[in-house]
Order: C-alpha cells, then structure tokens, then sequence
C-alpha cells in the first residue's frame, strides 16, 4: 500500500455523509459553528455558491452575498467540523463551474435562472398549443 493510499483511508473516516446535493450556482444557507471564548454559536451565511475546488477532505465551496452594496465571500471546507449544516435554498442554472464574473455584476443581472424554471416554460407552451 502505498502512501497517498495510506492518507486517504485515514481521511476516508472523517468525511461527512450527510451533506446535500449542491451545485455551482445554488442558493445556499451555510450553518458555521462559531466559538467565541467558552461560548458557542451557529451563525448562518446565505448566499450563492460561485466556485467548488478540491477533492476528498480538502473539498471547498466560495460562498458570495451582498451586505450593504458590498460583495462578501467565504470559503468554507465542506467536511470541517466548523461547519453545521448546509441547507439548499434554489437551485442556479448555470453554464459554467465558476461563476466569477458574477462579481462585476450588479443588480438584477446578478441573479440567476432557476433550474426549475425549465419545466414550467415548457409547461406553458404545451397549455398555449391546445
């Protein structure tokens, strides 16, 4: 066996499994564990998710909101202990596996399409054909 094999079995046991299905381009609610002194709190990060990089226990995910007209980001490691829970608020549809040009852009050109939003275009055309 050998030693890269060795370091993956030893992280294979720390990963998590409870993570969701997440995408480039989905909203996101990110539950951070968040220690100050002996005290302990969740804090809660929403925003869209603009890049996934890494593999394995080094997997990350960029998490981009506005507060207050500025852009704010936070790279989280998805299988740290820091972090509580991911939740999935919609889900983006997008073209691309980083969506950094989504920091230039400002108002509604900022938003993304639902992926959803598919199905129900293609539901009104077949009710305006009858």
């Amino acid at each position: 066996m050998g030693a890269q094999q060795i370091i993956e079995s030893v992280n294979q046991h720390q990963l998590k499994t409870d993570l969701p299905k997440i995408f480039v381009g989905d909203t996101v609610n990110v539950h951070s564990r968040i220690i100050e002194g002996e005290k302990e709190r969740i804090q809660v990060f929403q925003g869209v998710i603009i890049a996934r990089s890494g593999r394995g226990i080094n997997e990350t995910i960029t998490v981009r909101r506005i507060v207050d007209g500025q852009g704010v980001e936070r790279i989280f490691p998805l299988h740290s202990p820091r972090v509580a829970k991911i939740e999935t608020i919609r889900h983006g549809d997008t073209r691309r596996s980083k969506l950094y040009f989504l920091r230039d852009r400002v108002g509604k050109s900022r938003r993304l399409r639902d992926r959803r939003r598919k199905l129900k275009h293609t539901e009104g055309v077949k009710l305006s054909q009858r």
